[in-house]
């Protein structure tokens, strides 16, 4: 199984780029919502941590939100129950699609917590900032501190470009960014057997 990591600043429409593969996605961010969403276990966790925001189940994004724009050790706590949720949930993921030629992890943190391995393929998500800004401003409950206070989490986006292997320049138009992805296809099953 060749692991391919979609990895890119927020809002540069990694998901997006995961999904045109048309292999299985692990999405973390999905599995996070989901965790506030369904998880009793993680609720009791975070509401033990943030008495004062979490009162009711499910939990809300906007009172965890609002517990980290008020201090942003608070996002370090919620960091520390969620993270290793997902972990086992993307270990699931990879158990069940074990027999599957690729799987694409679309896991922003994915070199910050060391999540991925040697022989994983890295693919960087370059979009133009402006057009970044335009997109997050559009989403529902955009918050641009919070934004910050997440991109304080993760590497330089130089760093991260020097770690990949391809980069995908995204105009956020369909069909170059599913040109771009077939291209590289073609190199990592020309490549697969040193990745393998």
């Amino acid at each position: 199984m060749i692991r391919i990591g979609v990895i890119g600043d927020i809002g540069s429409g990694k998901s997006h780029v995961a999904k045109l593969f048309g292999y299985p996605v692990f999405n973390a961010d999905l599995e996070v919502a989901k965790l506030y969403k369904n998880s009793k276990k993680c609720y009791f966790k975070i509401k033990k941590r943030l008495p004062n925001y979490i009162t009711s189940f499910p939990i809300k994004k906007s009172k965890l939100s609002e517990a980290i724009m008020d201090n942003q050790n608070n996002l370090k706590k919620i960091i520390k129950i969620i993270h290793p949720e997902v972990r086992k949930k993307m270990n699931r993921f990879l158990y069940k699609n074990r027999n599957k030629k690729f799987v694409i992890l679309d896991i922003p943190l994915i070199i910050e917590n060391k999540i991925n391995k040697k022989d994983d393929v890295l693919i960087f998500v370059e979009a133009k900032k402006e057009k970044i800004n335009l997109r997050l401003k559009k989403k529902l409950n955009f918050n641009a501190e919070i934004v910050k206070k997440f991109r304080k989490l993760q590497l330089p986006l130089e760093i991260k470009k020097k770690k990949s292997n391809f980069v995908i320049k995204n105009n956020f138009k369909n069909l170059s960014v599913k040109k771009n992805v077939k291209k590289i296809m073609e190199k990592v099953l020309l490549n697969a057997r040193s990745y393998t």
